[in-house]
């Protein structure tokens, strides 16, 4: 064994290669799909992708908005009753925070939306184990 790999290839060989590249990568070019070419699927892919955003801001809106009322009907029901203080005050912050991420929500801001959402029902969850 003289240690030379086989890598050497002459010039005759190379210029095959790359021929060979070259016509391959013609053939994969003539049978992919351009969408430039059809605009409809273009065009639906993009409305896709913006209906999509638009169900994103109406959930996490519509989430916090929910959220937000049964919060301030919890703090509600709580000051009505016997509960320390504290009770209905982490259930009407836990609102404000929820209403928060729906105004978040409605502006495109879903991700810090659904966080906020996260926050507000743990503060309100606090609040009920000092009930």
């Amino acid at each position: 064994m003289s240690g030379r790999p086989d890598s050497d290839t002459g010039p005759e060989t190379a210029d095959s290669e790359a021929a060979a590249d070259q016509d391959e990568s013609d053939d994969a070019l003539d049978e992919s799909h351009d969408p430039l070419d059809e605009p409809d699927g273009l065009v639906d892919e993009s409305d896709d992708i913006l209906e999509d955003a638009r169900r994103a801001r109406w959930t996490a809106a519509g989430t916090g908005a929910a959220l937000t009322l049964a919060g301030l009907a919890a703090a509600l029901l709580r000051l009505t009753r016997s509960a320390p203080g504290l009770v209905p005050a982490a259930y009407a912050g836990g609102a404000a925070v929820c209403a928060a991420a729906a105004v978040l929500g409605s502006r495109g801001r879903t991700r810090r939306a659904l966080w906020l959402l996260i926050a507000g029902v743990m503060v309100m969850a606090l609040g009920d184990q000092f009930d």
